[in-house]
């Protein structure tokens, strides 16, 4: 059945959590990519915090960090790949079939602002490596100023995912091509990711979004959900010691 079958009436509040540019109401539930949007933010905030703030010298934390951005970066890549190999070309498909021009203009936007990340991300990275392997002002200092660029980027294209690739989804897809994005999406992570991205997915965000979430997922998230919490609430203690 094709969203446009559906009762405007019938369709359940999308969620908005803190820092959303924009909410898309429509047919299909964007809990997921919400939390996703909300913890990216909540963790460049933290970063910029805590490279501000934490001491030269302090080593563990510093490796810590380190190893923090690159489990976040892990996340964000696979997010990214996901919407460029299976919702881009899903939208273009009915922006071309409508002759939508300004909604093509969108995802060729979308699509420039993934490459533009990409090696900010990896900028970052080698910032962070250079911290660890030689601990000093001038590093903390370009390390600053590359996050502080890729924070740029992100904050720029969640904004303008939201405000115009999110409604344009919830306008042209019909259920069963929302459904293929959503799998297409799970098969993206490995399993021996979930230990992070669950809690880190969760950390932060209100109660009732978070019991929101765990209801499109299998059967005893919410278990693995606690005892994924307590690693993951260690790491955080350790790298966000000073943030």
């Amino acid at each position: 059945m094709k969203h446009s079958d559906t009762s405007p009436t019938s369709y359940r509040p999308q969620l908005t959590l803190p820092g959303q540019a924009h909410t898309a109401e429509g047919p299909h539930d964007q809990t997921g990519m919400y939390v996703m949007h909300h913890a990216l933010r909540r963790d460049f905030d933290r970063f910029a915090a805590a490279v501000a703030s934490t001491p030269v010298a302090e080593h563990e934390v510093w490796a810590a960090l380190e190893r923090r951005w690159v489990a976040m970066a892990e996340v964000l890549h696979h997010h990214h790949s996901a919407e460029d190999d299976e919702l881009w070309p899903r939208l273009q498909q009915h922006a071309e079939a409508a002759g939508a021009e300004a909604d093509l203009r969108v995802l060729a936007e979308m699509e420039d602002e993934h490459t533009d990340i990409d090696p900010a991300l990896e900028n970052v990275r080698d910032a962070f490596a250079a911290m660890g392997a030689h601990p000093c002002t001038d590093h903390r200092n370009a390390l600053e100023i590359r996050l502080g660029a890729a924070h740029e980027l992100l904050l720029s294209h969640l904004a303008h995912e939201e405000r115009h690739a999110l409604p344009m989804l919830q306008r042209t897809l019909t259920e069963e091509e929302n459904a293929a994005f959503e799998k297409a999406v799970e098969k993206r992570y490995p399993l021996r990711s979930v230990p992070f991205i669950l809690p880190w997915a969760m950390d932060g965000v209100p109660a009732d979004a978070r019991e929101r979430l765990l209801e499109s997922t299998p059967p005893g998230y919410g278990l693995l959900l606690r005892i994924f919490r307590r690693r993951y609430e260690r790491g955080e203690r350790l790298a966000f010691r000073f943030a």
